[in-house]
């Protein structure tokens, strides 16, 4: 067993730190923000993720696992260390990895021995090279290697993501060093892929921009659906099936979001940029993404008219279920749209309330969505919660001032909608013309429901 530190206490830091600890490690979690360190100790979690509390309060009452906001304490004894800072999107579209560098100087400040440094964090080819230099600049005393070992864990599974993954990605100049972290991994049933530090970089932006790529790929074919009257969920399974293609990330809906996707494509178009290419695949996937918000924007405006005036419900604010995450959150676009287009919007989520009202204060959240929908000209289903599947829909429909619904995550069957009585209308499901023979004469109405 290793002594190991994660430097980052966020969805990476903190679900991998748990992880290892649950392997038998000990390990400790350093991050600068007193308040969620303060927060850990005390048996709190910081963000919602399924099956992580529970794990980290385990282990943390087992004392495999602490937090502290000392990397003099955190750096002590460690065996290894990982860097999991955020590194959001810059203004240009780069990776900002001012707290990458912060961490690093700190570690060279503090290293007193030799240890073991993992870039965990997404940073972009080359950021292996960089970190060593920041760290052999404060600390020139000491001996350490640098490692990349990206991670792939989706918000909502990431504790099984990283318990049991597809695979362990290593890249390292040098092997010992890499075989050293390997051996973290060594109970895990998955191929442990080891390569140079550049290749293991450039493995997790080019895993999530293809990705992100076939979530675009099928939006596009969605919309040709859409105008040629076929379903593209029959699409998408019959292409699926060819095991050339598979069905993952083949379901069509207003776009991805999150902290990775949107980031890392733009990051990998800037890096391509600034060296002097093209990349025109890259550009269109973001271009088509931004195109799916709209889309449900339109549909409304297609059948209601001008939306100045309508209260518009939606369903769900996190960019996917089972996150409190909004960060690049499809909803959220939804709803400036919206708003841009003079309408009021009343919303529900089952975790990610507390995180919108901290950036939309003026929004007007709701109890449940049944409070959504009563008295709406209309609504949108923004994130496919399970919760959502199983709604009383004829109870929605009578709520509905107007009962137009557009499932921006195709979740229901719309023959089923539309023998209840909804106007309905999914993303590609091959319903145009029959959406927009159906005319709504329902004057705008005036909002109702509870204000955050």
């Amino acid at each position: 067993m290793s002594k190991i530190t994660v430097i980052g206490a966020g969805h990476v830091g903190l679900v991998t730190g748990a992880c290892f600890a649950d392997l038998g490690n000990t390990v400790i979690c350093v991050d600068v923000d007193k308040a969620k360190i303060a927060l850990l100790e005390d048996g709190g979690m910081p963000i919602y993720e399924p099956g992580l509390a529970e794990l980290t309060a385990r282990n943390h009452k087992a004392g495999r696992l602490r937090f502290t906001t000392s990397y003099k304490d955190g750096l002590a004894e460690a065996d290894v260390v990982f860097i999991a800072v955020n590194t959001p999107e810059g203004s240009e579209g780069e990776a900002d990895m001012r707290s990458v560098r912060m961490a690093a100087e700190q570690i060279g400040d503090n290293l007193t021995h030799y240890t073991i440094i993992v870039n965990k964090s997404t940073m972009p080819v080359g950021a292996g090279d960089k970190v060593t230099d920041i760290i052999r600049s404060a600390s020139p005393k000491h001996g350490f290697d640098v490692v990349s070992n990206p991670e792939f864990l989706r918000e909502g599974q990431a504790v099984h993501d990283f318990l049991e993954p597809d695979r362990v990605v290593i890249g390292a100049n040098d092997r010992k060093a890499a075989e050293q972290v390997a051996t973290l991994y060594s109970t895990f049933n998955c191929p442990v892929i080891i390569t140079d530090l550049r290749a293991a970089e450039m493995i997790k932006y080019a895993s999530n921009a293809f990705l992100a790529t076939r979530i675009s790929f099928i939006n596009e074919i969605a919309a040709i659906c859409d105008k040629l009257g076929a379903d593209v969920r029959e699409v998408a399974r019959g292409m699926g099936l060819d095991s050339r293609i598979g069905l993952g990330y083949m379901e069509a809906g207003i776009g991805y979001g999150g902290s990775c996707f949107p980031k890392d494509v733009k990051a990998l178009e800037y890096m391509a940029a600034i060296h002097g290419l093209h990349p025109q695949l890259l550009r269109a996937v973001m271009e088509i993404n931004r195109d799916q918000r709209r889309i449900v924007v339109q549909k409304l405006r297609s059948v209601l008219g001008k939306l100045e005036g309508r209260v518009i419900g939606v369903l769900g604010l996190s960019f996917k279920p089972n996150t409190d995450d909004i960060r690049e959150s499809s909803a959220l676009d939804v709803i400036h749209l919206l708003e841009s287009e003079g309408a009021r919007v009343k919303a529900y989520d089952p975790a990610a309330a507390d995180n919108v009202r901290a950036v939309l204060p003026h929004l007007t959240i709701c109890e449940d969505p049944y409070s959504v929908a009563e008295g709406s000209d209309g609504l949108i289903v923004a994130t496919e919660w399970n919760e959502f599947k199983q709604l009383d829909m004829q109870r929605i429909h009578k709520l509905l001032k107007t009962p137009v619904l557009i499932d921006g995550r195709n979740i229901y069957d719309p023959e089923e909608m539309r023998s209840i009585g909804f106007v309905y209308s999914g993303i590609g499901r091959g319903d145009q013309k029959a959406f927009l023979s159906q005319s709504i004469s329902a004057e705008p109405t005036v909002a109702t429901g509870p204000r955050s």
